[in-house]
Parts: C-alpha cells; structure tokens; sequence
C-alpha cells in the first residue's frame, strides 16, 4: 500500500482529484482557468531544465508537476461544463418564463413515472435559434403514444423548467444530481404539444438502442415473463428503465442492489469467464498479448451490445486497466491501472467523481484487491467446497467493508444479511450472467432458443425468489442510520490504519491505529455538539398536511394533524430527523399561536380565527383560511407571511400581492421550499 502512494503516477492522480475538486468548489470561469493551466505549464518547462542539470530530483520540480496536474483538473472539468457554451440554454432567461418550438434529438430514454414517460433530450434550436444542453422530456402517459426511439428529432412547444433545489431539508438533492449530469431543466409535454419529425440521427447509440429493442422484443415473443426480463435487462444490459419498485426495494432490503447495475462485478465475472475460455492459450509473451486483446476488445463488444451506458464503460475501462496489470504479471501495476483509469475516466468525464456508482465502485474493487487477500489468508479450507465458500465470503467482506462509510453516508442503511445473499447468488451469479449474454446475442440475431430462453427465465426467476426471501426478514436491515461528513472521513481513516497494521502488526501502527480512533471519537463528540446547540423551527413545504417541527438540540417537537402526528412514516421528517441525529420528542396538533426565540408566531386555519389583538413578529398561514388579508394586515402588522404548500394556488398568488402592495415579505413554500428560523 505504501508503495503505490510513493509511485508519481499517485501524486499526479491526487492533484488531477484536488484540481477538480477545487474547480467544482469555485466555479471558475473558462479565461482562469486557461491562465491557471498556462503558468503552471511554463513553471514545469522552466523545473525541467533545472531538473536536468542536477544530479538529484529538486522539490521544486515536484511541485510544479502537482501544480500542472491540479490545474488540468481544474480545465477537465470546466471543458465539461455544458454551461460555459455561449449556446446554451441557460443564457436566455426568456426560454424558462414563456412557452417555446424547441427542436431536439432523443439521446436516451429513461426510467418512467407513474404519470409520465421520460427521455433524455439533447437541443438543436429554441424559436428558430440554434442552442445546446440536455433537457428530460416528461411526456404524459396515454392510451395512444407515439412510437419515439433514440436517435429522433422532436418539435416540442413547451416551457423549460428550472431543477429546483430541495423544498424540504435534508433531503436528497435531486437538481444537483441532474446538474452533475449537465441536465440542468426539464420539459413537461403531451401528445398534442409534441411533433415526431421524420428525421433519425443514426449514430452508435441509435445502434445500440435498436439492438437492444431487437432483444427485448425477440424474449418477449418467447413468452418471457415481464417481472424476470426486467431483471435480466437490468442485470446484463444495465437496462433499469422497467424494474418495479417492489423488486428494487427486495434487491435493497437483501444487499444485493449493486446486481441490478451493471457494474465493476459484473465486468469482472465476465473478464473470468474470458480468461477460462482463452486458457488454452499458452501464457508465453506473445500468448498473453493475444488474450489481452482478445479480452479487451470482447469488453468493448459487451459495452456496446448493453447501449454505452455511462456505468458499463466506466467498468470495462477500469477492467481493461486491471487486466493489463494482470498482464503485466506485477501486483503493484494492478494499483496503478486502477489509478490510472481513474485519470483517463475524470480527463473525460470528470463529473463522474461526483456519482457515487463511480465512487463505490471503485472503492469495492481497491478493497477486493488489497484486503481479500489478507481475510482469505487467516484461513486455508482442505475441502475445495468450502475454499470456494471462504473466498466468496472475504470478497463479499472486503467489498462491504471498503463501501460500508460511503454507503452509509449516501443511504444511512446497511442490509446485515448481504453474506448470506452473496452467499446464495455469487456461486450462480457468473453462470447466469455468461447464460444471459449467450441468450442476448441470440436474441439479437432474431434467435431464441425455447430451452434456452426458460432456462434463463428460470435462473431469474429463482433468484428473485431467494432475494424476495432474505429481504423479508426486514429487521435486519439497518435503517436511518445518521452519518456525516465528518465521521465518513474519520471512519475510512480507522478502517486503513486498521488494514495497514493487519498487514504486518507493528508498534507505531498501533499508534495510528488509536489516532484514528480518537479521530472517529472527535468527529462523533463535534457532531453531538452541533445538533444539541442547534435550535430551530420549521415549516415544511406540504400539499395535503401542515408540517412544523421544533427542534432544540436532539430533540424535535413535531406539529401535524392528528393522521400524521399517529404515524411517522414521512419522507420529509425521517430525512430530517436522520441527518441531524434527533428524535420525535413530543406530538401535538398545531396551535393558533406558539413562540421560538422570544418571537410569537401566529397560525390560522381553514376556520380563520385569529385573537384580535395579537401582534405577531409571523404570520403563518395553512389550509386556504378564508380571510381579508388586507384588513388583517393594518390589524397585526406581521414582519413576515409565511404560506405552506395546503393553500390554494390562486389563493397565495392574490396574498403575494398584497404583500408586494403592503411591502411585507412573503414566503410561500411551494414556491421557495421550507421556511427556517
């Protein structure tokens, strides 16, 4: 381990890493970070030839070479920033307050609502003028929909839509997501405000859609059942877009989500499967070239025959890596394939660092490779069943171990029964994957074999049975686990000291060891700290029930009507209780008047009774009371309104402006999220 950290190629990573991070961070524009990537270019032509007359390395040299790698992230990243185009659609404010004709081609569809079919849509023109940037389409489920395939032009007449942040805090922000994916609005639409024209861009991914069409409509004809070829779609092709969310949850509840996306695992049962079928090929020089090619090049056809989605060619570049390291027949070059298809991933994609598939993956599989060895050695089974047992469990071990913090931290749950899962599914999963691809290929050319194909569907179908089974035993799922920044960090720190010492025990080990565990104390004891100091009041931004909750340090006082005071099984208020490490203290029905911070807050209701004389610092208003704001106003004189999301539409517009009139702040949360003192 020590030894990667000392290779150069590690510290060029890390400062492409810190490059990226920091242009992410501080939005740099495109002139600085072309003067920051100039002057620290000239900086290592200048080390160079300082470096040449001398006998030794100099440190300057290195730090010119840490610099120039840190500002090619800096320009990775602002080159793919979609918003940094002059044509994009950002720069027009008009293109999200009226209705527009926007020309667009169909880049990828996308998992359905219950409402809406949604594809990915990358702009030609707005209004007769040209423009660029991704767009979701939501087109409106009906009886009759147009056929539309990748690779289509659409005349859509609609608004663009801003990604909005959050409306309620902690959860999960879905506009940044869609922002680290350059999609930065969506269009909602339905037959009547939707042209399919004529005009087909056929470029690979128009291929690779249309092949992967040929598939599913070949099984369907075989008579496939729908539930299993969700599942062997999303298994083999990484085609989630038609699995239940039902099936999904059981895959969650069991540990085994990361079998529905195709990722580092299957890519690397597949490469196995590779090299046990080119075994025969002798392992001289030239023997190991043939199988490097043939490997790689049968990675790519995989990459394509699953459409080029962006997690399939993240795991057959990183596997291509890892098997040169293989060929080059040295432990250390394994790590440093790793390292070095993460540079030339991020030099691309560099968002891609943002996505936590990315980031687990990864993890997993610099775990696998550096602890497995390490569990599997405390133990050497005689038997050859249980040494294939033992080594399936360490894998499972290490790969959890490694994601287990980050997991965590995205997810705040952990499914105690995935050895058991792993267990069960591993053994079988290689042999389903490698049926699978035989049967998608044959499907492909119009082929499918009725033994083969119910044998398949068989193997799925099975699979799901044993998943739906663990997942029952939901108690042993751990959920609404709180987990930050702070202990993320902490945590890895722990987990690689105790790693590092596991190798070779020694004295000053120990020592890291017990710094680390202080580490993970602080971070814990900050923690705490914060949320018991913290004092806070909230209304959440609702459309059937009011929502209000008070938080002083841990503890949270929560105001609702009687259904949802009873039962908490709320989104908003788990999400929010998870994050800040508190709990439900006390219920209560919402009051007409309550105080927080030496600040009175009055609350009216559908009924509309208020105290005549009460002078509010807030006005809170819930479930379209009917009153004359007007008059209520030159009553109370409030510092603020505030309006939740069970007011009437119409109703908030006509008391946003009479604040406007009467210069009164106005907060509605449909319109601005949650309201926080």
């Amino acid at each position: 381990m020590m030894k990667v950290l000392q290779f150069p190629l590690t510290r060029i990573a890390i400062g492409f890493l810190l490059g990226i991070l920091f242009a992410y961070g501080t939005l740099l524009n495109y002139y600085l970070g072309y003067t920051l990537l100039s002057i620290s270019t000239l900086m290592l032509i200048v080390a160079y030839f300082f470096e040449k007359n001398q006998a030794k390395g100099n440190l300057f040299f290195g730090v010119t070479t840490l610099f120039v790698s840190f500002s090619m992230g800096v320009m990775s990243l602002i080159m793919h920033t979609d918003t940094y185009q002059i044509s994009h659609y950002t720069h027009e404010a008009s293109y999200f307050e009226t209705e527009n004709i926007i020309v667009a081609k169909v880049q990828e569809r996308i998992k359905s609502t219950e409402k809406s079919h949604r594809f990915l849509l990358s702009i030609i023109q707005i209004n007769d003028k040209r423009a660029s940037g991704k767009i979701i389409l939501n087109l409106q489920k009906q009886k009759i929909n147009k056929s539309i395939i990748v690779g289509n032009q659409l005349v859509i007449k609609g608004k663009i839509i801003r990604n909005k942040p959050p409306y309620n805090p902690s959860l999960f922000d879905y506009s940044r997501y869609l922002e680290n994916k350059q999609i930065y609005g969506q269009l909602y639409a339905n037959q009547q405000s939707l042209l399919v024209s004529p005009i087909v861009t056929k470029d690979l991914f128009y291929y690779c859609s249309q092949l992967t069409t040929t598939i599913i409509r070949n099984l369907e004809n075989s008579h496939f059942d729908p539930q299993s070829l969700s599942v062997a779609m999303a298994l083999i092709l990484g085609q989630k877009q038609d699995l239940s969310s039902e099936v999904l949850q059981d895959y969650q509840y069991a540990g085994a989500i990361h079998i529905l996306s195709v990722s580092g695992l299957h890519i690397g049962f597949l490469l196995f499967f590779l090299n046990f079928v080119l075994s025969p090929i002798p392992n001289t020089r030239k023997g190991s070239l043939i199988k490097l090619v043939l490997s790689i090049g049968l990675l790519a056809l995989f990459a394509i025959i699953a459409g080029l989605s962006p997690s399939v060619i993240r795991s057959v570049v990183m596997f291509s890596f890892i098997a040169l390291g293989y060929y080059l027949r040295r432990n250390t070059y394994i790590y440093h394939t790793i390292i070095v298809s993460i540079v030339l991933i991020l030099l691309f994609q560099p968002y891609f660092l943002f996505d936590a598939g990315f980031q687990l993956s990864y993890l997993a599989v610099f775990f696998i490779i550096w602890l497995q060895p390490l569990l599997s050695s405390t133990w050497t089974p005689k038997n050859k069943v249980l040494q294939f047992g033992w080594n399936i469990l360490t894998v499972s071990f290490a790969a959890q171990i490694g994601t287990l913090p980050l997991s965590l931290f995205y997810f705040h749950q952990f499914p105690s029964l995935f050895f058991i899962t792993n267990l069960f599914i591993l053994p079988f999963l290689s042999i389903i994957m490698i049926l699978g691809i035989v049967i998608m290929l044959l499907a492909a050319f119009n082929i499918a074999p009725t033994i083969f194909v119910s044998t398949f569907e068989w193997s799925i179908s099975s699979m799901n049975k044993i998943i739906a089974e663990i997942a029952s035993f939901k108690s042993f799922v751990l959920q609404d686990i709180p987990f930050n920044t702070y202990l993320l960090i902490s945590a890895y720190l722990l987990i690689i000291t105790l790693i590092i010492w596991f190798e070779k025990p020694k004295y000053n080990k120990l020592v890291w060891i017990f710094i680390a565990i202080i580490a993970f104390q602080l971070s814990y004891m900050k923690t705490a700290y914060d949320n018991n100091n913290g004092q806070e009041w909230i209304v959440f931004s609702q459309k059937k029930n009011s929502l209000i909750t008070e938080r002083k340090g841990s503890k949270v006082r929560v105001y609702a009507n009687d259904t949802l005071s009873k039962s908490l099984i709320n989104t908003n208020l788990k999400s929010y209780l998870v994050s800040h490490f508190a709990i439900v203290d006390s219920r209560s029905s919402i009051p007409n008047v309550s105080y927080f911070n030496e600040k009175k807050i009055l609350i009216i209701d559908s009924l509309g009774i208020y105290p005549k004389n009460c002078k509010p610092d807030i006005l809170l208003l819930i479930q379209s009371p009917n009153i004359n704001l007007d008059r209520l106003l030159a009553t109370i004189h409030p510092k603020i309104i505030v309006a939740d999301g069970t007011n009437y539409k119409n109703i908030q517009q006509n008391w946003k402006k009479t604040c406007q009139k009467n210069k009164i702040p106005f907060h509605a949360t449909a319109e601005k999220g949650f309201y926080k003192m």
